[in-house]
């Protein structure tokens, strides 16, 4: 093998992980942006619900807005996870917590936690989360097992068989994600990558 080829070699390798990393980082920053939309919608609805002092007022307003989000956003804008939204602007109700955790945990991760009523235990179970990489069926088992009540905070779980799933894969898995960009189940790699980058160059263009 020549030299010329070595080093192409080489750069393609290089150029190749460059690539990649970036991919990762497009998947994080569209997974916060999708996040804390869902965080501001919740909010959004539930000031107005409140500020309406009214319940009934609630219902009301919720169906035909849903219907109309979901006929021009995607179905992660139903009547079912507006209410979703609504409950997360209530279990988390500091956007500085939620801002903090967004890069981290994915919107799964974030509906698994709604679960958990105390909020020591589930900032607990949020930075478990993070710090083992778990996945949402991991996740679901720790809370389902009581490792906060049974303050097994030393030895959580034996490490050998914890799934060791990065955000990233957590991320790509996202039926909220996927729908978000406007993909289906099936989606073709290139097909993630031009909605993702699509999304940005939107963002992009709202700073401007």
């Amino acid at each position: 093998m020549s030299s010329l080829q070595k080093i192409d070699k080489n750069l393609f390798q290089d150029l190749s992980e460059i690539i990649e990393q970036s991919k990762k980082q497009l998947a994080v920053q569209v997974n916060s942006t999708l996040t804390i939309t869902y965080w501001q919608i919740g909010k959004r609805i539930n000031d107005d619900v409140l500020q309406n002092q009214r319940a009934e007022y609630g219902k009301q307003l919720l169906t035909p807005v849903a219907t109309q989000l979901a006929n021009k956003f995607g179905r992660s804008f139903n009547e079912k996870n507006l209410r979703r939204m609504m409950r997360f602007a209530v279990v988390f109700p500091d956007f500085t917590i939620v801002a903090s955790l967004v890069r981290q945990l994915s919107w799964t991760h974030f509906l698994m936690l709604f679960s958990v009523k105390n909020e020591d235990a589930r900032m607990f179970y949020a930075q478990k989360t993070i710090e083992g990489s778990w996945g949402k069926r991991e996740l679901k088992k720790q809370i389902e097992r009581k490792v906060y009540e049974r303050t097994e905070i030393a030895e959580i779980q034996n490490p050998t068989t914890i799934q060791n799933n990065n955000l990233e894969t957590v991320i790509f898995k996202d039926p909220y994600f996927l729908d978000f960009l406007g993909l289906k189940d099936g989606y073709l790699e290139k097909d993630l990558e031009s909605a993702i980058i699509k999304e940005l160059e939107k963002e992009n263009e709202v700073n401007v």
